[in-house]
């Protein structure tokens, strides 16, 4: 592997750059007309646009990025994550070209991307689904299944993801309005109205566990985060380990992870997404996100495996350098996710001009950004600015050290949602654990929430 098309955007092209670079990789990134001055054009060996601001005719055309690869002489090609990271047609036609697609096979991609798919491929693996059904064609199939299962239920986009195509009913006569606003949404964000119900579990925690595989039969687990504070099903605060889920179920679940990839021969990073029922003290798969995953960090930092660096061994037909018993987690790690958002006005994004940015440094501090002093926010893509990644000898280190480094963190010329992280970071239920996957709706739900959230969003801007 001589040269990398980086073909995403962002903090994360950033960070595969660097990575490349740090082993000698040369890199071309691709860059919409919105993006030639970003960080990552500067910073590649060479930066080729393949559109207008529009991601549909930039980022997420398959046969423009795979020509831009062939082109510029690339012999391999990172999709980072989102935009076209999960599409089986950008793995198929890289292995059509001869690039090597620096992710897992083009039948995993596929097989683990369809999520009744995935919930088949994990009961055969004997690893536990929440309750639901699979087969729901048409909304009198829903109803049905609603019967059966009992409600409260939760609809969801077969080829979904990021909470798109997804609908919690909690009464029959609310059904049919939610079965067809999913099935829109569904269709319209992948292309598939298809969708599956599950039992909708009010008092969850989500948990998703590091793999990595390689070509040679070898599958790891890098240990967990704990990603539960979420917002309408995007994650804000991530962490890990997860403290506050018993010993022996923690264990049960990276088991569960390592024997659904390896039922799959998996290869390369991925991430298995469980839930748990806090009530009940069960837990269930969800999902598998076969690409590099926003919060890598903190297991990078929990690990000391550099992650994107394993992903290009392993793309190069390399073996993983760790046996299981060489993998150790030390400390505790807190990531947040600053958005360009105005949290009081229900996230309104906020681009614009950065004036000022003065991130926090110190030890067990880092910092994965696409940003500086002058960068212009464009409004056309994911508002993310930074990710704050923070290290302490135990959680309650890790919490102080991320309270003051979000305390220090200064951005000028728009609005971000650093105050909100704090915010929920202070509380005593965060300090507790005592959070779902509902908790961050019923905060933003208080009377004061808007005039706490303008107010610390004013002292950041």
């Amino acid at each position: 592997m001589k040269r990398v098309l980086v073909a995403n955007r962002g903090e994360i092209a950033t960070r595969i750059i660097r990575a490349c670079h740090a082993r000698g990789i040369e890199t071309v990134v691709t860059v919409s007309d919105a993006d030639r001055g970003s960080l990552p054009a500067g910073l590649a060996g060479r930066a080729v646009c393949i559109g207008p601001a529009r991601s549909s005719s930039s980022y997420l055309d398959v046969n423009t990025v795979v020509a831009a690869a062939i082109g510029t002489g690339c012999d391999a090609l990172h999709p980072g994550y989102g935009f076209l990271a999960e599409n089986p047609a950008l793995a198929e036609a890289c292995a059509e070209e001869g690039v090597t697609f620096i992710g897992p096979s083009v039948a995993t991609i596929r097989d683990l991307g369809n999520k009744i798919r995935a919930r088949v491929l994990a009961t055969a693996a004997g690893v536990p689904v929440v309750p639901g059904r699979n087969d729901v064609a048409d909304y009198d199939a829903a109803a049905a299944a609603a019967r059966e299962i009992g409600l409260p239920i939760l609809l969801k986009a077969a080829s979904g993801g990021g909470g798109r195509g997804m609908q919690v009913v909690r009464d029959l006569d609310q059904l049919r309005c939610a079965y067809e606003t999913a099935t829109t949404e569904a269709s319209a964000a992948f292309g598939d109205g298809t969708l599956y119900i599950e039992r909708f579990i009010p008092n969850a925690r989500h948990i998703e566990v590091q793999i990595l595989g390689d070509r040679h039969g070898n599958i790891v687990q890098l240990g967990e985060r704990d990603c539960t504070l979420q917002r309408r099903h995007q994650k804000i605060v991530e962490e890990g380990p997860a403290v506050f889920v018993p010993a022996p179920l923690i264990e049960r679940i990276r088991q569960a992870a390592v024997d659904l990839a390896r039922s799959v021969n998996y290869e390369n990073a991925g991430t298995v997404e469980f839930i748990i029922d806090q009530d009940r003290g069960d837990f269930f798969f969800l999902e598998v996100n076969t690409r590099i995953q926003v919060e890598h960090p903190v297991t990078e930092m929990l690990t000391g495996v550099d992650l994107v660096g394993e992903q290009l061994r392993v793309a190069d037909g390399g073996p993983l350098l760790l046996r299981q018993d060489q993998i150790n987690i030390k400390g505790h790690v807190i990531e947040c996710r600053v958005n360009a958002e105005c949290a009081a006005e229900d996230f309104r994004p906020s681009p614009g001009l950065i004036s000022g940015w003065a991130p926090p440094e110190g030890e067990g501090i880092r910092l994965d950004t696409h940003c500086f002093p002058g960068y212009a926010v464009p409004p056309f893509y994911d508002s993310l600015l930074a990710k704050l990644i923070v290290a302490g000898k135990d959680r309650a280190d890790c919490l102080r050290r991320t309270l003051a480094a979000l305390e220090a963190f200064e951005v000028e010329g728009i609005e971000t949602t650093l105050g909100f992280i704090r915010q929920l970071l202070e509380r005593p239920e965060f300090t507790a654990g005592a959070v779902n996957t509902r908790w961050v709706e019923t905060v933003m739900a208080e009377p004061d929430f808007a005039r706490r959230a303008l107010h610390d969003e004013t002292i950041d801007a």
